[in-house]
C-alpha cells in the first residue's frame, strides 16, 4: 500500500470471478474510486468492465446494511422485513438449526453455495464446507450440476482427475504458453477469463494454432484457424468424429494409449466386463478381480495386467490395440476385443458425413480439425459450461476427454498439466466428527456416480426434499449468495420449495429473488471490504506460486460483514468454537500456510503477495510412488479408463456415445414444427450471471434482455432488429429483444440468462422472475430432461418458437 497525501494505492486482486485479476484500487479521500490492472501480477493484464464498476458496486444504494426478519407470511407480497441486531439474527439461525437437526437430523439443514466460478465466495467456501462439516449434513448446494460437473467431475472417470482445471488448484491446466494447439471448447475466455485470453493471443503471436468450437463466432472464434459452429448439444458427437478421423488416420499417439490407458485391456462380448483372473479361474477375491488380460501382438498369447501395481506382464507397445480373440476359460469360450477396438468401433459410427447430419459441420471442416490436432501438437484444451450445460454432459465431457487422450499430451510440456501447489495444511473439515458417519447426500440412491459421491447436491434434488421429503425431508437451509431461483430450471417449483421451509437464512449483498424468501437476510461485505487468503492463481505455474492476502480496501457499508467473519460467529452458536480457532480467523489462516513457510505477517507487510518457488513435474503419471509401483492415474485400473467398468457397473454405458438432448431432432428440418428453433444461450460480457445490472455503467451498455438471432429467422417472422418478442418452449415463455447475428446458424437462437434486477439509475426496469412478460431464461427449461449421472438440465438445447411480442 502507498500513501501520497489522501490517495492509496492498494495492491489485491479482484475476487469477482474465478479470473482472480490481479489489480490496484485507488482510494482518495477514503473513498474508493477506481480498479486497475496490475501487470506485475501473474493475473493482472488486464481487467474486464465488471472489474472497473468496482467501485459503483461497493457503493451502490440498493446494497443490503443491515441484518433483516421477515414479519409476514412467505406468501405475501411485502415480506415485512424489519432490521434487527446481528446477535438476533445469529441467535435465531442458530436455534433453528438445532432444532431442524433434533427433529430430523443434521441431513435436514442443507447449505447453498453461490459458484465460485462467477462470484466471490471462493474467499470463504473452505469455511462454509467446514460449516457444513462440523454440523453434519451431507447437502451442500453449489451450483456444480449448472457449471463445473463435466469439465472437473465427468472426466475423472477418465483420467482420475478434473481434466480442465476449475479453480482452487484442481484439475488440469491448459499450458498455452507451450502449446502447439488450443482448443476451445464450449469457452469464451474474452469474456470469461482474460488472463486466458491474454494468454493466448501472445501464443497466438508465437505461432500457435488456435480451435474454436462454438455455436457463435465471438473473441477468439475469429482468430481461429479453425472455428466449428456445432450444433448446440452436439458436442459429444463431434469428439467422436474428431476421434474416428484421428484413429483411421493413425494421428493418434499409439505408444500413450498402449502404456498408460485401459485400451489393450480385454473386453468380454457377453458381459461387457473386463476379461478378469475370475474368468480364467485363475485366483479369487479381490486380487483376482484386479487382474485383467491384453493380448501380446507377437507372441498370440494373454499379457496379465495388475492393476493395483499398475504393471503389465510384458513390454507395453507389444499389447493389441485391435482384433477380437477366443479365450479359453473354464466356462467355456468366451469372445473378446481390447477396449480400444470397441471405443474404435464406436467413432466408425460417426464418419465426416453423419458428423454433418448431427453436428451442421462439414467434412472438410471437421478434417481440418483433426488435422491440425495431430500435427500442431502439443495439444491442450480448455473446456467451459458451453459444452456442459445439457441433458448429455456427462457422456460428452467424457468423449471430449477421450479424444484428448489420443493425443497423448496430458501433463505433458505444452498440455493440460497437472501444476504444482504452495503445500497448505487442509482445513475443509474432513476430519471433524461431524464429518464422520454423514448420511448419504440427496441423489444418492438414484445417481451415487453424481454429485452426491462428492457431497453435493443439484438444485432439483434440494427443491424435491424440500417439497416431497424425497428421499428424506429437508426444512432448513443456509444460503451464502445462490441466487438459486435465477440460476436453476424451473424457478416457480423452486419458489414453491424455498417458501415451503421451516426455516431459511441467506447471506448477500442484495435482496435478489432468492434472498427475498428467507426467513433472515444477513448482509454480507463486498471481496473490497474484507480481508481474503489466496494461495496460488491456477494459470500457469509462475501464477501458481503466489499467495495473496488480499486488503480490505475499503470498509463494509453499514452493519455489513464479511462471510467468514459471520461464519465464525454461526459456528460459536452452533457449539463449534473450538473447531473454528476459537473466533480467530487469523489462527485459522496461519494453520492452513504453516506449511508454506509463509507466514501472515509477510502477506500483510507485501499486499502484492508472496512467492514460493514451485517447480512443475511433467508426467507424474509415470513416477513410482511409494511402494515402488508405478504412480499411475487415480482410475480404479490405474490407467487412463477409454471403457469405463465404474459407469457399466451402475448401468451407464462404459463408452460414451451419444444421445441427443434435445429429444426432437425433426423439428429441426420441418419449418412447420410447433418448435423449430434450437433455443440455446450464452453468457454476456458485461454481467456475472444474474449479477451486475443494477449497476449503471453496464447497463447501459446492455440495457435490455437479448435473444441473438439469424436475420434471415428474423425475416420470416417479421421481426426486425431490436423487437420485443416472446421465446416460447413447450415449459414457458418469457420476453427479450432481437439482435441480429449473421455468422448464427439459421436455426440456432441465443438467448441470455440472469435478468430480474432494475438500474433506477438509469430508469431501466427489472424483470418479473417468475412469468411470462418476464425474462428468466430458465423459465423456459425442463428440469425432468437431464443428464442421467449428474442430473444437470437442457439449458442449452431446447426447441423453441419466437414471434414479436410488440412494445414492452
Amino acid at each position: 500500500m502507498t500513501d501520497h497525501a489522501s490517495t492509496q494505492k492498494i495492491h489485491g486482486h479482484c475476487a469477482l470471478c474465478i479470473a482472480r485479476c490481479g489489480t490496484i484500487a485507488t482510494v482518495e479521500g477514503g473513498r474508493f474510486t477506481r480498479l486497475d490492472p496490475d501487470p506485475s501480477h501473474p493475473t493482472g493484464q488486464a481487467i474486464c468492465a465488471k472489474g472497473r464498476a468496482a467501485p459503483e458496486l461497493v457503493y451502490h444504494p440498493d446494497r443490503l446494511t443491515r441484518p433483516l426478519r421477515r414479519t409476514r407470511p412467505k406468501g405475501d407480497s411485502d415480506p415485512g422485513w424489519v432490521p434487527i441486531s446481528w446477535d438476533e439474527a445469529l441467535d435465531l439461525t442458530a436455534t433453528a438449526m438445532q432444532r431442524i437437526k433434533a427433529q430430523y437430523g443434521a441431513r435436514a439443514v442443507a447449505f447453498s453455495m453461490a459458484s465460485a466460478s462467477t462470484t466471490a465466495i471462493g474467499d470463504s467456501a473452505v469455511f462454509v464446507q467446514r460449516l457444513r462439516n462440523a454440523f453434519g449434513t451431507p447437502n451442500l448446494y453449489g451450483s456444480i450440476d449448472v457449471c463445473g460437473w463435466g469439465r472437473a467431475f465427468a472426466t475423472q472417470y477418465t483420467f482420475g482427475v478434473g481434466i480442465v482445471a476449475i479453480g482452487g488448484g484442481q484439475g488440469a491446466m491448459a499450458d498455452i504458453a507451450n502449446a502447439g494447439c488450443l482448443i476451445l471448447w464450449g469457452y469464451n475466455p474474452s469474456f470469461s477469463r482474460l488472463t486466458h485470453a491474454t494468454a493466448i493471443a501472445d501464443a497466438l503471436q508465437r505461432g500457435m494454432k488456435l480451435i474454436v468450437i462454438d455455436p457463435r463466432k465471438v473473441g477468439l472464434g475469429a482468430k481461429a484457424d479453425v472455428w466449428l459452429r456445432v450444433r448446440p448439444g452436439s458436442d459429444g458427437a463431434l469428439a467422436l468424429g474428431l476421434a474416428n478421423l484421428m484413429i483411421r488416420n493413425g494421428w493418434y499417439d499409439r505408444k500413450f494409449i498402449q502404456a498408460w490407458s485401459n485400451g489393450p485391456l480385454l473386453v468380454r462380448n457377453d458381459t461387457g466386463r473386463l476379461l478378469s483372473a475370475h474368468d480364467l479361474g485363475q485366483d479369487s477375491g479381490d486380487e483376482g478381480a484386479r487382474r485383467y488380460f491384453a493380448w501380446h501382438e507377437t507372441e498370440a498369447r494373454l499379457v496379465a495386467y495388475d492393476a493395483a501395481a499398475g504393471h503389465h506382464e510384458a513390454d507395453a507397445s507389444s499389447l493389441a490395440l485391435e482384433g477380437e480373440y477366443r479365450i479359453a476359460t473354464p466356462q467355456g469360450e468366451v469372445i473378446c476385443r481390447p477396449a480400444f477396438e470397441l471405443y474404435a468401433a464406436l467413432c466408425r459410427t460417426y464418419p465426416p458425413e453423419a458428423v454433418e447430419a448431427t453436428c451442421w459441420i462439414p467434412p472438410d471442416q471437421l478434417e481440418a480439425a483433426a488435422r491440425l490436432i495431430w500435427h500442431a501438437r502439443p495439444v491442450s484444451y480448455y473446456a467451459w459450461s458451453g459444452h456442459e450445460q445439457h441433458a448429455n454432459t456427462t457422456q460428452t465431457a467424457r468423449a471430449m476427454s477421450l479424444l484428448y487422450a489420443l493425443t497423448g499430451s496430458f501433463d505433458g510440456p505444452g498440455g493440460n498439466v497437472l501444476l504444482p501447489g504452495v503445500p497448505t495444511r487442509p482445513i475443509v473439515g474432513n476430519d471433524l466428527p461431524g464429518a464422520k458417519g454423514m448420511a448419504p447426500a440427496l441423489g444418492m440412491s438414484d445417481r451415487p456416480l453424481g454429485l452426491a459421491r462428492w457431497n453435493f447436491v443439484g438444485g432439483r434434488e434440494l427443491y424435491e426434499a424440500m417439497l416431497e421429503s424425497k428421499p428424506y425431508p429437508v426444512r432448513g437451509l443456509i444460503g451464502f449468495g445462490a441466487n438459486m431461483l435465477m440460476s436453476q430450471a424451473d424457478g416457480i417449483y423452486g419458489r414453491k420449495a424455498l417458501a415451503s421451509l421451516d426455516f431459511y437464512a441467506h447471506l448477500d449483498m442484495f435482496m435478489t429473488p432468492t434472498a427475498a424468501l428467507a426467513d433472515v437476510v444477513l448482509p454480507v461485505a463486498s471481496a473490497f471490504e474484507r480481508e481474503a487468503l489466496r494461495v496460488g492463481f491456477e494459470i500457469s505455474a509462475e501464477a501458481q506460486s503466489l499467495v495473496q492476502l488480499r486488503p480490505a480496501v475499503v470498509p463494509p457499508p453499514g452493519q455489513a460483514r464479511p462471510d467468514a467473519s459471520i461464519i465464525f460467529d454461526l459456528a460459536g452458536r452452533l457449539g463449534f468454537a473450538a473447531e473454528f480457532w476459537n473466533g480467530d480467523i487469523d489462527a485459522a489462516y496461519r494453520q492452513q500456510l504453516e506449511p508454506s513457510g509463509v507466514t501472515l505477517e509477510q502477506l500483510r507487510a507485501h499486499p502484492e503477495g508472496v512467492r514460493v518457488p514451485l517447480k512443475t513435474q511433467h508426467a507424474k503419471h509415470a513416477q513410482a510412488d511409494a511402494a515402488g509401483f508405478t504412480r499411475g492415474f487415480a482410475t480404479p485400473s490405474r490407467r487412463v479408463e477409454l471403457y469405463s467398468e465404474t459407469l457399466l457397473e451402475h448401468g451407464y454405458a462404459p463408452l460414451p456415445d451419444f444421445v441427443d438432448p434435445t429429444g426432437a431432432p425433426g423439428s429441426l428440418r420441418d419449418p412447420k414444427a410447433r418448435f423449430p428453433l434450437l433455443l440455446t444461450c450464452a453468457k454476456p460480457t458485461l454481467f456475472l450471471q444474474s449479477q451486475n445490472r443494477a449497476l449503471a455503467s453496464l447497463r447501459k451498455r446492455s440495457m435490455f434482455p437479448e435473444v441473438e438471432m439469424h436475420p434471415e429467422a428474423a425475416r420470416e417472422r417479421q421481426i426486425s432488429q431490436g423487437d420485443w418478442v416472446s421465446i416460447t418452449t413447450a415449459d414457458g415463455s418469457v420476453r427479450a429483444c432481437a439482435r441480429f447475428n449473421e455468422t448464427l446458424d439459421p436455426r440456432v437462437v441465443v438467448g441470455q440468462h440472469g435478468w430480474w434486477q432494475g438500474c433506477a439509475e438509469l430508469d431501466a426496469p427489472g424483470y418479473d422472475p417468475f412469468g411470462p412478460m418476464g425474462a428468466n431464461y430458465n423459465l423456459l427449461i425442463d428440469p425432468t430432461v437431464a443428464d442421467p449421472v449428474s442430473r444437470t438440465a437442457s439449458y442449452r438445447a431446447n426447441m423453441c418458437e419466437i414471434r414479436a411480442a410488440g412494445v414492452s
